[in-house]
């Protein structure tokens, strides 16, 4: 059994959940529960973390900068931090950079995070100074609720990465800073619409490639991204990739893929998909605009699980937005994956 040791007493709640979640001791156990009364976006310029933002105006925005290590080489040089920070700052909200090398402690195959949750580092370490009551993030419905591809094909209430309940969910919530996702119950096409059509439309950058002018256009998530933009705006795919590139092999082959049902709306929704590198994709999902229309509406429990205090004004502008959906969505929800 492993052993965390605090510079300073810890709360009982948060000690259960070390042990808990990891069967790990920690402490010195005595200290008070901690709170705070903000709650802050951790914000990558992505369209999700760009919904939030424009969800949430008055939230600051924390947004995690990589910078190189003095001792281990960059092997991922065509990462472009430097515009993300930037396109960050642009934004003209209350933007707090947070510079660390912490992803240069995974190696293999490239920097990364060792977790998602430590991008949330500079959240955590600033808590106190900011009185911060919760994190914000962007994962929506695949990511939270569908399995998002990295541990199952299917719907997943008790997703271990994203859950409130979850290990990490619990966590959290012991420290104080629970995790907050404003837009788990929607689509990536939904969370691209609020972005796209927000005050943020011209900082919102997905791609890890491009410089200032924009996203590079030749990467794989380049090419996903321009499916569900095209989509959302009922238009044409604009790429130059074609079905034979690296980048756009997975969908030459048959289902499931990860985000599969994006794969399924922008099959659905994009004129000419025939023509384009998901072309064998759509043959296999034979998606429709009627099979796909749960994923314009938002799932209920997603917005019951947002802790009360910010739970009013995002179920005030998921039902302005979106509608929820009625329970025929739901079982699509619920059966997602299903064998």
């Amino acid at each position: 059994m492993g052993r965390v040791v605090f510079d300073r007493p810890i709360s009982p709640d948060l000690a259960e959940a070390f042990h808990s979640g990891w069967g790990i001791e920690a402490g010195p156990v005595g200290g008070t529960p901690r709170s705070g009364t903000r709650l802050a976006i951790s914000y990558s310029g992505g369209a999700d973390s760009a919904a939030v933002a424009a969800m949430l105006p008055d939230a600051p925005l924390i947004h995690f900068r990589r910078v190189s290590h003095p001792r281990i080489p960059n092997r991922w040089t065509h990462y472009r931090s430097d515009v993300l920070a930037a396109l960050a700052e642009k934004t003209g909200r209350d933007v707090t950079p947070v510079e660390s090398d912490l992803e240069f402690l995974l190696r293999s195959p490239r920097p990364g995070y060792p977790e998602h949750h430590a991008v949330m580092v500079g959240a955590i370490l600033l808590a106190d100074a900011m009185d911060l009551g919760g994190v914000a993030l962007g994962y929506e419905i695949g990511s939270r609720w569908l399995g998002g591809g990295r541990y199952v094909h299917r719907f997943t209430p008790d997703n271990p990465m994203w859950s409130g309940h979850g290990p990490w969910g619990r966590l959290f919530a012991a420290a104080g800073l629970p995790l907050v996702l404003p837009v788990g119950g929607i689509s990536e096409a939904m969370t691209m619409r609020l972005a796209l059509g927000s005050e943020l439309r011209d900082q919102v950058r997905w791609c890890l490639r491009g410089d200032g002018s924009g996203p590079c256009g030749r990467c794989g998530k380049c090419l996903y991204k321009e499916l569900i933009q095209a989509a959302v705006e009922r238009r044409p795919m604009r790429t130059t990739i074609t079905a034979d590139r690296p980048v756009a092999r997975k969908w030459q082959q048959p289902p499931p893929y990860g985000g599969q049902e994006m794969i399924e709306y922008g099959c659905a929704h994009v004129p000419g998909i025939e023509d384009t590198p998901f072309a064998r994709a759509a043959e296999y999902l034979k998606a429709t605009p009627e099979s796909t229309r749960w994923l314009e509406r938002c799932y209920p429990p997603a917005v019951e699980e947002i802790p009360a205090r910010w739970r009013g004004t995002i179920e005030t502008i998921m039902a302005r937005e979106f509608g929820f959906m009625e329970a025929g969505d739901v079982k699509r929800v619920e059966s997602w994956g299903g064998r």
